[in-house]
């Protein structure tokens, strides 16, 4: 089942609890590494994977770099770690200004085409920096929650 969904597409969406990264990467690193895109989405959250393995992966620089460990040559941008899944339908396609969702990547291709994709499904992207600022894409921190693309703007900034 994961090969044929890695195979589908140019663009592959990893939105699993966590600690599953680290077995798909084991499995399944290489198929990734020649995609186009690979969004991280999985965030590592407390109450699921527990303190001690969050506390881990932030000492290791936060999630974005620990993905990128775990899925070695992979294409990867973090987006939509920090909005809620079940309010995104109705934010999509707002009428006003579009709800910004932060990302953060290092590979200006894979920036570009999720920056495209973010575009389409009625959001606006707004690069805060490399998958070291993955780590400030996950619920509780400043960067988490809706916000405007002014707004992400700005938080950003003060993160640096």
């Amino acid at each position: 089942m994961v090969e044929e969904v890695i195979a589908f597409g140019d663009v592959v969406l990893i939105v699993v609890p966590y600690t599953a990264v680290e077995q798909i990467g084991k499995a399944h690193a290489d198929a990734l590494a020649k995609k186009v895109l690979v969004v991280d989405v999985s965030n590592p959250i407390p109450r699921r994977e527990g303190e001690d393995f969050v506390k881990s992966v932030n000492q290791q620089g936060g999630a974005g770099l620990v993905t990128a460990k775990l899925l070695p040559g992979a294409h990867i941008v973090r987006a939509f770690n920090a909005l809620g899944s079940g309010s995104l339908a109705g934010l999509a396609h707002r009428a006003g200004e579009p709800v910004g969702v932060p990302i953060a990547g290092d590979d200006s291709k894979a920036i570009a085409v999720a920056e495209k994709l973010i575009r389409e499904i009625g959001f606006e992207p707004v690069l805060v920096g490399g998958l070291a600022m993955g780590r400030y894409l996950v619920p509780g921190t400043p960067l988490g929650g809706e916000h405007t693309p002014a707004e992400i703007r700005k938080i950003a900034g003060s993160l640096h």
